[in-house]
């Protein structure tokens, strides 16, 4: 490291010239400039006239030596300005011998650009008047006095190494509220101080001190912004007292880091810094820290965190006159009276990217043994090392000493007895802890509740942040950004495209020359025309279209069209082998051709006869909800499917890649979870959920240099992300690194808290359990609010078909029927959404036209009417990010937050706590912890439907039917829904069908088709009416299952079932449908044996319905 040289150097300070100067006597006064600085005059200018203009050339310099080992130091030079006082020279009068002078004002000169590693540097300062000075009585619009000044080394102060290595100490401190009543403005002077110390250069401590604050009433709230003032007494001109640029501008309580921010403290603060008594000091200390010192500063607020800042007040004592004066010692230290401490929290100036904390903080009487528990601190700034404090605290007295580490007699005595104390029952001595009552002045401050405000502010931070554009940097390194995908203007679709277009083409033109050669004779005749006279016009077409030279027009025209579907369709760019690979080829191409030209003659001139063939679309969130249906009864191989068929459809949404990574989380395929994570980062790398899960991945599989990157990111591109910043703690605790584990939680707290307070300022405060609105969320990953996929999920996808044409009849025929249930089941009434045409199943009878009429779309209003069970109890930044775990499955990741969640201040075990617990044991298939923990959240929220929704879950789960069946339905017994309503429905109507009440079960299925329509749904309203042989609803019913879902092995058994029942009941045969209904039951291999036997059974009754020869029917 580069060593400053221990030489002093001088630093110059030149006045240059004087702008707008005025004076006591005329407008021409003669002045001249007196520069001083630290207590000592550099030197007088020489006296000039001032211009009438206003004008002053003083080109006057002066200086003082630098010395770093001794004198003035890089201290000295941070919170001490230099001070240009401005005198005017009164002319004499007669029979007087001295010159008269008068002070018009002071100019202050920052030093601070030299510790910023300047050599040199040049400022136009105000020249604050006097008071009296005519310079106070400038009119409005008048330009203020000033002062050009420059300030130049010989070479910079600091080095390199100290410049980079260094850093600036700020310390403000504007005032101490809420004081003890005993603070009276009324008899003897009192001085009131504050002082810390930190670390400087070497082992030694630099104190920071701030006197002479001033006691005020209270009454009204001091302005803000004020400004800043120097820790300096004695300045001639009030106005010299500010800081140039430097203002107290406050701020909202919550954004402090103090100990009052919460809302809680709002009223007292108000009341505090409105109406009580309070102690005003605005004052400003800088302290410059060497390399050496910084790391010392970040080593000791490591170990300590805590760091103590004294309060006391001490009388103001006029100087004694003559040398006999003494001031007895007993009674200089008798003087510190109400000797306070505040434990100002270091440790946020090592979070990263902090440089500044600013807050209210807590008095308490300073006690040594406290002190030293809290803070490490072995020595009180004022008592024991602060003697010559009280001795210099005389009127007038402005020098900031030195204090040398003298410990006092009395501090030396009790620490010698305190080892001696031992308890009455043990040979162990125990440490000497003294009352409260042994500073019973400083017990008024917690009486009181007496506060300071102070704010700690570095030029650099101790701890550097990564830039947004390094983590970006780094992020795309990881995952490269997956680039758009171009479109083609070729392909094989567009080259058959294209074929078409000629086809047509050629058409109409051979048409127009049909046309121009018969049209007349074909108009005689109108459609009377045989066979030989068309044949004989084909032949004259032809012979006209050679001779023209029209066909082999068109054979051209074709050509480019035929050429490219070779190469775009059949890929064929190369020569062939031999001739007999030629002739299968152009055989197998001229198929194709003729077959697309019959294709374009067709759209060209279609045949009335032929009927439009409809196409049964499946949406993209219907899929969802389908792969949901088949995670919870653990079909993961179909879920697996509809997951993949939604990837190949938009393979650029990022939702569907997300919602297939947390499924392979849930079958614990964590590389392709992570895949799938990385997928969807690399479709937009500023995704927030993207990056999470990414995060937590890397987490998982022990990345934990990535981990950090992508949790940092996510912070850095959504501040106020509240899982985000909960995730980097918890990967900051994995990594013990306490300090920035703090941190984190701190940012999560206080970004939730804002969003909570801006909630109930809106009066929109609803808190809601997150995966509680899954039925009317098409997708999750818009926000961190979202769906739960853990042992229930639920989804409302669009409607299909026919379904709420067909529910509304249903409704309409239900609504006549009594409940027999113990609870009420209450219906959902239904918008009239967009309708649009879909057919019904082509093996089944043709539907009435009313009932073509399908509604594409579950209306967002109905869905958003339902209303949803809210949590009474305000979410922490663990439950939030537990939902946020759940909704992924990344259980490994949830037990760690949970037990956070059950240490948390504002959180604990709660209903939802349990829940959760109860969520991950049924996935593990552990009933019996599942079960305790079920209790316990029933014990806590007895009427949350969640409780018992999941408690049905649980018996459905272990076979006990019968309570699952009275916990689903006191579930949708509840004015609020439960999270998971469409699974309810779902087990709750398999189990109605299981004992044979089919009437509560067509209720329940309808519920299911109402609110999330799916194959499942209807295929369970089939089956209720068809046991209550209603066979054209359950054909309806089937119908609609059959179109979301064909490979349901189930829904074409009940298919067979109905067609074969139609003979039974309306005398009219269905075979070819049963046959085709039961072949695709054998095919997908039903399972139900019992249903097998029974569809046996009616076919050997109707006598038809298999067609294999083995069976007698056949």
């Amino acid at each position: 490291m580069e060593q400053v040289p221990s030489t002093g150097r001088p630093v110059q300070i030149t006045v240059i010239d004087g702008y707008d100067l005025k004076g006591f006597k005329g407008d021409t006064p003669v002045t001249f400039i007196r520069a001083e600085f630290n207590n000592v005059i550099l030197g007088d200018s020489a006296k000039i006239t001032v211009s009438p203009e206003g004008t002053a050339k003083y080109n006057f310099t002066s200086s003082f030596e630098f010395n770093p080992e001794g004198g003035i130091t890089l201290d000295d030079l941070a919170h001490k300005p230099v001070f240009l006082t401005m005198t005017e020279v009164l002319p004499k009068e007669k029979k007087q011998k001295d010159e008269k002078t008068l002070v018009l004002g002071q100019a202050v000169v920052d030093l601070l650009p030299l510790l910023e590693g300047q050599s040199s540097f040049e400022t136009t300062v105000l020249l604050h008047p006097v008071p009296g000075s005519p310079l106070e009585t400038l009119r409005p619009g008048v330009k203020q006095c000033s002062l050009e000044v420059k300030v130049s080394v010989s070479e910079p102060l600091l080095t390199t190494a100290q410049v980079l290595g260094g850093n600036l100490l700020k310390v403000t401190l504007e005032a101490a509220y809420s004081v003890p009543e005993s603070f009276i403005p009324l008899g003897p002077l009192q001085n009131y101080m504050v002082g810390l110390q930190v670390p400087s250069v070497g082992e030694k401590d630099y104190p920071m001190l701030f006197r002479n604050g001033t006691l005020k009433l209270g009454g009204e709230r001091e302005p803000v912004p004020r400004p800043k003032k120097w820790p300096i007494a004695n300045i001639l001109a009030p106005g010299a007292n500010n800081i140039p640029d430097a203002f107290i501008v406050g701020g909202p309580y919550e954004e402090e880091e103090g100990e009052l921010n919460r809302p809680e403290d709002r009223e007292f603060r108000n009341q505090a810094e409105c109406m009580k008594k309070r102690i005003i000091w605005d004052l400003e200390s800088r302290c410059y820290l060497d390399p050496h010192a910084v790391i010392s500063f970040q080593k000791r607020i490591a170990d300590c965190r805590f760091w103590p800042v004294e309060i006391t007040r001490v009388p103001l004592i006029t100087a004694p006159k003559g040398k006999a004066a003494k001031i007895d010692k007993n009674e200089d230290e008798n003087q510190l009276s109400f000797h306070g401490v505040t434990y100002v929290n270091m440790v946020p100036l090592l979070y990263p990217g902090v440089k500044r904390i600013r807050g209210a903080f807590h008095v308490y009487p300073y006690l040594d043994s406290t002190v030293y528990e809290k803070t490490k601190c072995l020595f009180s700034l004022f008592r024991d090392t602060g003697h010559n404090l009280i001795q210099n605290n005389k009127i007038g007295g402005i020098i900031s000493p030195q204090p040398k580490p003298i410990i006092s007699k009395n501090l030396k005595e009790d620490k010698m007895q305190a080892p001696s104390i031992k308890s009455q029952s043990s040979d162990t001595p125990l440490e000497a802890e003294p009352s409260l009552y042994h500073n019973p002045e400083g017990q008024q401050y917690l009486e009181a509740g007496t506060y300071l405000v102070l704010e700690i502010q570095l030029d650099k931070a101790l701890v550097p942040k990564r830039m947004p554009e390094e983590l970006a940097r780094r992020v795309k390194e990881m995952v490269p950004p997956r680039p758009p995908l171009t479109r083609r203007t070729g392909g094989a679709q567009k080259a058959v495209s294209d074929y078409h277009m000629q086809i047509k083409s050629i058409s109409r033109a051979i048409l127009d020359e049909y046309y121009r050669m018969f049209g007349k004779h074909v108009a005689k005749l109108g459609y009377e025309l045989d066979s030989e006279t068309l044949e004989e016009q084909k032949c004259q077409l032809n012979y006209e279209l050679n001779c023209s030279g029209k066909y082999f027009a068109f054979k051209e025209q074709l050509k480019h069209a035929v050429v490219k579907i070779v190469r775009e369709k059949y890929l064929k760019t190369t020569p062939f082998e031999n001739q007999e690979e030629l002739q299968t080829f152009i055989s197998e191409l001229y198929v194709f051709l003729v077959d697309q030209m019959h294709v374009a003659l067709n759209q060209a001139m279609p045949d009335d006869v032929q009927g439009a063939i409809s196409k049964i679309y499946t949406s993209s969130e219907q899929l969802r909800l389908f792969a949901f249906e088949a995670e919870v009864n653990e079909n993961f191989d179909m879920a697996a499917v509809y997951y993949e068929e939604r990837l190949v459809r938009e393979p650029q949404n990022l939702d569907h890649w997300l919602d297939y990574g947390a499924f392979c989380l849930l079958t614990e395929d964590n590389i392709k979870a992570q895949e799938c994570f990385r997928k969807a980062l690399s479709l937009n790398q500023n995704h927030i959920n993207s990056l999470l899960l990414c995060g937590v991945m890397a987490v998982l599989m022990e990345n934990y240099e990535q981990a950090e990157i992508f949790f940092e990111t996510a912070t850095c591109l959504e501040p106020i992300n509240v899982v985000a910043w909960t995730l980097l703690g918890l990967y900051y605790e994995i990594q013990n690194n306490d300090i920035r584990m703090e941190m984190a939680f701190h940012e999560a707290f206080k970004q939730l808290q804002a969003r909570l307070m801006k909630q109930k300022s809106a009066g929109t405060v609803d808190y809601f359990e997150e995966g509680v609105k899954m039925e009317s969320s098409s997708g999750p990953w818009g926000n961190t609010n979202g769906s739960s996929v853990t042992a229930v999920k639920g989804e409302a996808p669009t409607g299909t078909g026919a379904a709420l044409c067909i529910l509304d009849e249903f409704l309409e025929e239900s609504s006549k029927l009594k409940s027999e249930s113990r609870e009420p089941i209450s219906m959902v009434q239904s918008q009239d959404p967009n309708s649009s045409q879909k057919p019904s199943n082509m093996f089944l009878k043709e539907m009435p036209a009313r009932k073509e009429a399908s509604k594409c779309e579950v209306s967002s209003a109905l869905l958003n009417s339902i209303p949803y069970y809210v949590s009474q109890t305000p979410p922490t930044i663990f439950m939030e990010t537990i939902r946020f775990l759940m909704k992924v499955n990344a259980i490994q990741y949830v037990h760690r937050v949970l037990a956070h969640e059950l240490l948390c201040p504002h959180g604990g075990p709660s209903c939802e706590y349990y829940l959760v617990l109860a969520q991950i044991h049924l996935l593990k298939k552990d009933f019996a912890k599942a079960e305790e923990y079920l209790q316990q959240a029933a014990q806590m929220d007895y009427l949350n439907p969640n409780v018992w929704g999941l408690k049905g879950h649980f018996y459905f789960l272990s076979g006990n039917h019968s309570e699952a069946r009275e916990c689903y339905e006191r579930t949708i017994s509840f004015v609020a829904d439960a999270s998971e309503m469409h699974f309810i429905f779902l087990r709750l109507g398999l189990i109605y069908l299981q004992e044979k009440e089919y009437t509560k079960a067509k209720k329940t299925y309808l519920q299911a088709c109402k609110r999330s329509p799916s194959c499942l749904t209807w295929l369970g309203l089939g089956i209720s009416c068809y046991r209550l042989e209603e066979l054209t609803e359950a054909e309806d019913a089937l119908s609609e299952a059959n179109a979301l879902n064909n490979h349901n092995a189930e829904v074409w058994a009940y298919l067979a079932l109905v067609c074969l029942k139609v003979l039974l009941f309306f005398q009219a045969g269905r075979q070819l449908e049963a046959e085709q209904a039961y072949k695709y039951t054998v095919k997908l291999k039903l399972k139900d044996e019992a249903l097998l036997a029974e569809i046996h059974m009616v076919q050997e009754t109707v006598g038809f319905g298999n067609p294999s020869f083995c069976h007698p029917s056949s």
